[in-house]
């Protein structure tokens, strides 16, 4: 299962709100799930390198790049306040690798009546047979709370996986995200999944 990552903005395009808005947070989760921030060299670069050239990511990430372009990459992210690369274990084993973003920093953010705190995520499970097993709709669910629970400004937890991703939007689905639209981007049709912390927080 994996979501698609969109290009971000650049920081002198944000309004004065989503300026002051702080960098995405860490999730915070419990058993069996571990998140830790991902770091751009070494053990790290070479788990997230590896699962980025598997097929099953590739068909929706298409970032099956060298090591060294990963490496800037990470580099980057971690540099800025727009995205957050996590690696995240179940047990004592990786598991997934994922990007937390603020969505006003995000071209999703032209696209739907965004919240400066709003809060996008990103997700490749690393290993194609820990899929079709229940555990990324599991996760899902974690990460939306975890977020939710690390943030308690933000409202929701937001998604753009391509609509023709089926198993990644049952797993949505099934984690409590809903369908909130479509958005057309340059490189491809994407469904607007909201995680709401309540009702009422849905973007209508």
């Amino acid at each position: 299962m994996t979501s698609a990552q969109p290009l971000h903005q650049d920081e002198n395009q944000l309004g004065a709100a989503g300026a002051a808005v702080p960098g995405p947070p860490l999730p915070r989760l419990g058993d069996p799930w571990s998140a830790r921030v991902a770091q751009a060299g070494g053990d790290d670069l070479d788990l997230v390198h590896g699962w980025m050239q598997s097929p099953h990511i590739d068909a929706f990430w298409h970032q099956a790049w060298p090591r060294e372009r990963w490496a800037q990459e990470l580099a980057g992210h971690l540099a800025g306040d727009a995205v957050l690369p996590v690696l995240i274990g179940r047990g004592d084993q990786p598991f997934a690798y994922i990007e937390v973003y603020r969505v006003t920093r995000d071209r999703l953010a032209g696209h739907y009546p965004h919240l400066p705190h709003d809060l996008g995520l990103h997700i490749a499970i690393g290993e194609a047979g820990r899929t079709g097993q229940g555990l990324g709709r599991a996760l899902l669910r974690a990460l939306a709370e975890g977020l939710l629970t690390a943030d308690p400004t933000c409202t929701r937890v937001v998604a753009e996986p391509d609509v023709t991703n089926a198993p990644s939007l049952k797993a949505f689905a099934a984690a409590g995200f809903r369908h909130a639209g479509e958005v057309t981007f340059p490189d491809k049709t994407a469904a607007l999944l909201v995680h709401p912390r309540r009702e009422e927080d849905v973007p209508r």
